[in-house]
């Protein structure tokens, strides 16, 4: 299996505005099933948190999924029905962040 043919495991920040939070998170537990059926995801269901900052008090909202491989970020920005899910997302959006993961060990 190539990098490119490997899922790419994925961890989103989604930073409401003020008084937002409900719409986003409406919005967010949208995304990975479409992404699914469309084929852009793994078939393993996205983690969804819901994120207290211990010093603010605001709410965020956390969610981690695997593409299908590292094209298929790339597609879902030509697909219609993902970018009427993140198109909707923009509006109720402070702030937004992507992070690729790959597993790290501390031990030496």
């Amino acid at each position: 299996m190539s990098e490119t043919s490997k899922p790419v495991l994925t961890h989103v920040t989604y930073r409401p505005k003020k008084g937002k939070e409900e719409e986003l998170f409406t919005l967010v537990r949208k995304h990975w099933p479409i992404l699914k059926e469309i084929g852009l995801s793994t078939n393993e269901p996205a983690k969804v948190y819901r994120a207290t900052d211990k010093r603010s008090g605001a709410v965020y909202f956390i969610e981690i999924f695997s593409w299908r491989d590292a094209e298929a970020s790339t597609i879902a920005h030509q697909t219609p029905e993902v970018m009427a899910v993140w198109e909707t997302m923009g509006p109720v959006l402070e702030g937004l962040e992507l992070a690729a993961l790959e597993p790290f060990s501390a031990e030496a």
